[in-house]
């Protein structure tokens, strides 16, 4: 996904670092970058806010069990697939 727009940080990258920001694993200097982009970026701003409501729907009633790999990447291949049929 691209808004079109030129960003210091492409929304390419952003949004494959969403689930990293969101678990507040990134450094820093990466987390600026993300905040930055989303602050002037409408498109990932929007995309950004849909990701973080599954994570804590996921959350919620999930609790503190952890998903499988094979369940994580099922999860994260449909929400591919639905982004590219948005977007396509």
């Amino acid at each position: 996904m691209s808004c079109g727009k030129p960003h210091a940080t492409d929304c390419r990258d952003v949004l494959e670092k969403v689930y990293t920001y969101l678990d507040g694993e990134l450094d820093e200097g990466n987390c600026v970058d993300i905040r930055e982009h989303l602050d002037e970026c409408g498109p990932c701003l929007e995309e950004y806010g849909l990701e973080q409501v599954v994570k804590q729907l996921i959350a919620k009633h999930c609790g503190c069990d952890k998903a499988s790999e094979d369940l994580r990447a099922k999860v994260l291949n449909r929400i591919d697939q639905v982004r590219s049929e948005l977007t396509g």
